[in-house]
């Protein structure tokens, strides 16, 4: 399609002695060719929300008395984040992604970095996604000594002291799993979960409990899965045709836990 604008455009161009009068003329057929080079030529698009049914146990506020430094930069009420519910129920912080389906697609990880930073005595993101051999830059923009403690089952543990502000250490995930577990050993609320997968599918849902998969998927019969770091795993048996859209809805409960008495996962 992109190739025939262009020809139509270079035809129309000999047709105009300025330049512009072409680009008045041809407008049109910009726009046009830009949607065509930005829409995937083929697959599917994916996208759903996620409920969390039920009262889930209350957030813990974070007791800050013997943490001075931090006391100096933590928003007011600072607590835990267990579960992020918006006012219709729908779910944050849940890691959507292609469970099985996609042997034989090989998708080779980006060069660009993806990022875990901590600033305001937390991690940023909570739940987030990386792909399979790329390279994650952790960084701390907190204006005191921070810790990043990796806990994989699959891959290799890792322990990061940052005594720096602004310091960035540089670490990657091999294998595919989902969940990791990322804590600070130093500040005992502070934690966070990615999701490494080894393709491109993948999503987190907003605080409107709402994703969107990234268009490409190529057609088939795959299994979406959603994992909440509290409220566990939902899967569902989906089937893409090419260019469909589908929209997949999960529903989670809350975990039943003794009341805990301070902030740690």
């Amino acid at each position: 399609m992109t190739r025939t604008i262009l020809a139509a455009m270079s035809k129309l161009r000999s047709s105009y002695t300025t330049r512009r009068e072409f680009l008045k003329a041809a407008g049109g057929f910009v726009a046009i060719s830009a949607l065509a080079d930005t829409v995937p030529a083929a697959g599917t698009a994916i996208s759903g929300k996620a409920t969390l049914v039920g009262t889930p146990p209350p957030e813990i506020l974070v007791d800050l008395t013997d943490f001075p430094e931090q006391r100096k930069v933590a928003p007011p009420g600072l607590k835990t984040q267990h579960y992020v519910v918006g006012p219709d129920g729908g779910l944050a912080n849940v890691f959507v992604y292609i469970r099985d389906g996609l042997a034989g697609h090989p998708f080779p990880p980006p060069k660009e970095p993806a990022l875990l930073d901590q600033f305001h005595c937390s991690f940023h993101p909570y739940v987030f996604g990386v792909r399979a051999g790329q390279l994650l830059n952790i960084r701390n923009s907190e204006p005191y000594l921070e810790t990043v403690h990796a806990l994989p089952k699959h891959n290799e543990e890792f322990l990061l002291y940052q005594p720096i502000t602004g310091e960035v250490d540089q670490k990657r995930f091999d294998a595919p799993e989902v969940l990791v577990r990322i804590k600070c050993e130093l500040h005992p609320w502070e934690f966070a979960f990615v999701g490494v997968v080894d393709h491109p599918f993948f999503a987190v849902t907003d605080l409107r409990g709402e994703f969107k998969i990234p268009p490409g998927l190529p057609p088939g019969k795959y299994t979406l899965a959603a994992v909440h770091p509290k409220a566990g795993l939902h899967t569902a048996d989906i089937t893409v045709a090419e260019n469909q859209v589908q929209n997949v809805a999960f529903t989670f409960v809350p975990h039943i836990k003794p009341p805990a008495t301070t902030a740690s996962q």
